[in-house]
């Protein structure tokens, strides 16, 4: 599939999630290696060791926190460009019925409700400028299609929600020019993939960059994994 891709992102603004290490860390410094100003979201500032992005205190469990990242930006900028909804945990590995109820809430609560709910705050920002792109990083293990054997339930039933959210934005707000995109970086070398994955942090970090340079009318809803579409 032929996508339009921006050149560079000067005078774009993003928001990336989870930017302290791993994944999250290589989509910002991606993003401000394209010339982007990136907000590096943390739950400990002095985690963000890049003077090339700007750290922001932000758990997106903490209500408090996402409104203060969203009137800094808008104070500072007046727009969002790019929202990257990266931060994640994997949650209890045992089948459902060995899962503690709370377990399950608190990855709910950072894998799912966070990026409803910081989404829901951006999205006057985001929607300010024709174009504004979001990226959600989900993951294979909850794509509906490819089955979900293999533990870790509250993660698979938080990414299928979050490829929810993707799709539910597109029907919502594609004609407004949003692009609302998911992205499944593949099995990587982090504190959630494993020491023998395949793929490094930086390649993991490839498609989110690149659906974070579509341009306007680029396609949108749609599930991505190495730079390719693939199904629900």
């Amino acid at each position: 599939m032929d996508i339009d891709l921006l050149d560079g992102l000067d005078e774009q603004v993003a928001l990336v999630t989870g930017a302290t290490r791993g994944i999250g860390e290589q989509i910002a410094l991606g993003l401000a290696d394209l010339g982007a100003t990136v907000y590096g979201g943390a739950r400990e500032t002095g985690d963000i060791s890049h003077d090339s992005l700007i750290p922001i205190q932000l758990d997106v469990t903490a209500d408090r926190d996402i409104a203060t990242t969203i009137e800094t930006i808008d104070d500072a900028h007046g727009h969002l460009d790019i929202l990257v909804n990266n931060a994640g945990i994997g949650g209890p590995r045992a089948p459902l019925h060995r899962n503690e109820m709370a377990d399950i809430d608190d990855t709910l609560d950072v894998n799912l409700r966070g990026p409803i709910h910081l989404t829901r705050s951006a999205l006057p920002l985001l929607l300010r400028n024709d174009g504004g792109r979001v990226v959600n990083v989900s993951s294979g293990m909850g794509a509906l299609g490819e089955g979900m054997s293999g533990h870790y339930p509250a993660y698979r039933i938080s990414k299928a929600g979050l490829n929810g959210l993707t799709v539910y934005l597109h029907g919502e707000y594609a004609e407004e020019g949003l692009i609302a995109n998911t992205a499944c970086p593949g099995w990587v070398r982090t504190e959630l993939g494993a020491p023998e994955a395949p793929k490094s942090p930086a390649e993991g970090a490839e498609t989110p960059i690149w659906l974070a340079r579509f341009t306007p009318g680029s396609p949108g809803g749609t599930f991505w994994r190495d730079l390719s579409p693939i199904d629900w």
